[in-house]
């Protein structure tokens, strides 16, 4: 009998809430360690607002700042452990010869960490220049517009950069792989394992929720919360922490019915 791939539930179920939870905790709370109880509404001054929205509506720029600051360490963290997983799952054999080749493959984790946060950095840009080609401020809000970048491309670059490689137009045996894993992915939308899942379904998550995040924008209230880039950024935020959890809910009711199915199968023997 063929064993079950690697799928660890209970483990990825609590990281998920984990991760999910403190990521909330920095969009809701952690800007509030940043903003002075004295400083000034910096726009629909006179429009009022529920207190619990004073402290993320009165700067913006100082708002999605410290929610880019605590979603570095947090997807630091989820990414090495997301690695992690990928190697466990796609390593056969027996423990040693798993370990060795697990001990062989993190002599690149260093490198593979730089280049993850290399490429973040690159495509931050790039998703700066789709954004405004949307209709976002040049000039006015330009340094929000970028913040609002850099956090969806932490949200949705880092982890599958970090986990399996940086894409690039190299003719070489790896670099097609990696090209090809990504296209497969993200173009194709090709999902054949919980930890692709787990990667590819709060990165779109993330995109998703940004761009319906602006939605609200377009809405002639001039309510502080309305503020660029509140709405998209929290949009991001939100759609990647929905996307994780759908990914874990699909993930966990796909494994119970492989399970059953091999169970049955081992009746029927």
């Amino acid at each position: 009998m063929v064993n079950a791939p690697f799928f660890p539930f209970a483990r990825y179920t609590s990281i998920v809430g984990v991760h999910t939870s403190l990521l909330a905790f920095v969009a809701l709370f952690f800007p509030r360690m940043f903003i002075d109880d004295r400083m000034e509404q910096s726009s629909s001054k006179d429009r009022p607002q529920h207190p619990f929205l004073v402290a993320l509506t009165t700067s913006p720029t100082i708002t999605v700042s410290s929610m880019i600051l605590g979603v570095v360490i947090l997807q630091a963290w989820w990414g090495g452990w997301i690695r992690d997983w990928l190697i466990d799952y796609s390593l056969h054999g027996s423990d040693d010869s798993r370990r060795l080749d697990k001990a062989k493959i993190n002599e690149r984790k260093t490198s593979a960490f730089i280049n993850a946060w290399a490429a973040t950095l690159v495509v931050s840009f790039a998703f700066h220049f789709i954004i405004v080609l949307f209709g976002a401020p040049i000039f006015s809000s330009g340094l929000n517009t970028y913040l609002l970048s850099l956090l969806i491309s932490l949200l949705s670059v880092f982890a599958p950069t970090y986990t399996y490689g940086t894409p690039s137009l190299s003719s070489d045996t790896e670099s097609m792989a990696i090209r090809m894993t990504w296209t497969r992915l993200f173009a194709e939308f090709s999902i054949r394992s919980p930890v692709e899942r787990a990667i590819v379904y709060p990165s779109a998550g993330a995109i998703i929720g940004c761009w319906l995040g602006a939605i609200p924008i377009a809405l002639d209230w001039d309510r502080p919360w309305q503020a660029w880039p509140l709405t998209p950024a929290f949009g991001g935020l939100l759609g990647y922490i929905l996307a994780s959890i759908v990914a874990l809910t699909i993930s966990a009711i796909t494994a119970l019915a492989q399970e059953d199915i091999r169970r049955e199968r081992l009746k029927a023997l």
